[in-house]
């Protein structure tokens, strides 16, 4: 499904397939690779994603790379020339900030590809999985971040939302704000 005149896109799929100049990877403060989406990226893309990390670790984020911040690696050996990783909030109930640190995530992922000339981005569901985000909400927040984002740079011609599942493309859809 397609919204705001085919600039955001929702589909099923492999977001490590897809033909973006960006891939938003669901990191976890390491940056040095984990399961779900952020194993994948990494087995996906080989050992020059991990090397740029532990570099980044290195000289910039030495402690780990904080919730809703966003740094960029090469893509390696998958389509996508970039990975952009960005730590999401684990859930606490809503009480601990973890609504505008995921608008964080969205908004600071996109405002790096502009940075670095990206017109096309893919993200996945940052933090429903293991760090327990409600899938609903998170709906809202990332559909209005990007909705936000978009309205405001013209410079990205394409924001795709891929899904592992149809269970979470179906929710993602039944509660975005388009």
């Amino acid at each position: 499904m397609e919204f705001l005149d085919g600039k955001i896109k929702v589909k099923r799929g492999d977001i490590t397939t897809e033909k973006v100049d960006a891939v938003v990877n669901a990191a976890n403060s390491t940056l040095l690779g984990g399961g779900g989406v952020d194993g994948t990226i990494h087995r996906r893309g080989g050992s020059a994603i991990l090397e740029e990390c532990r570099e980044i670790r290195k000289t910039k984020y030495p402690d780990g790379l904080p919730a809703g911040e966003a740094v960029m690696t090469t893509g390696g050996e998958m389509p996508a020339k970039y990975v952009i990783h960005t730590v999401g909030p684990i859930w606490h109930g809503g009480k601990k900030g973890e609504e505008e640190k995921l608008k964080d995530c969205y908004q600071n992922s996109l405002k790096v590809a502009v940075d670095n000339q990206c017109k096309t981005i893919a993200f996945p569901a940052i933090s429903t999985g293991v760090y327990g985000y409600p899938r609903e909400l998170a709906a809202k927040v990332s559909s209005k971040a990007a909705k936000d984002f978009l309205e405001e740079h013209k410079e990205i011609e394409k924001v795709i939302f891929v899904f592992f599942s149809e269970d979470d493309m179906e929710i993602f859809l039944d509660h975005c704000i388009f």
